[in-house]
């Protein structure tokens, strides 16, 4: 089992556009990379307030 060939890719896409149709793609893509974003921001806040924490711990 490897990665995806191409071909596969194509029936994926294909799937996707009959499932949500070809007008609302872009609006999900949109929406998803704006959750990754907040997501990657919180992920940061929280680690800079983790290593706070540790150095005041010393």
């Amino acid at each position: 089992m490897g990665a995806l060939s191409p071909t596969h890719w194509l029936i994926v896409a294909g799937a996707l556009v009959l499932l949500f149709g070809a007008n609302r793609l872009p609006q999900l893509a949109r929406g998803l990379g704006q959750s990754l974003r907040i997501l990657r921001s919180e992920v940061r806040e929280n680690d800079t307030e983790v290593g706070g924490e540790i150095a005041s711990r010393r």
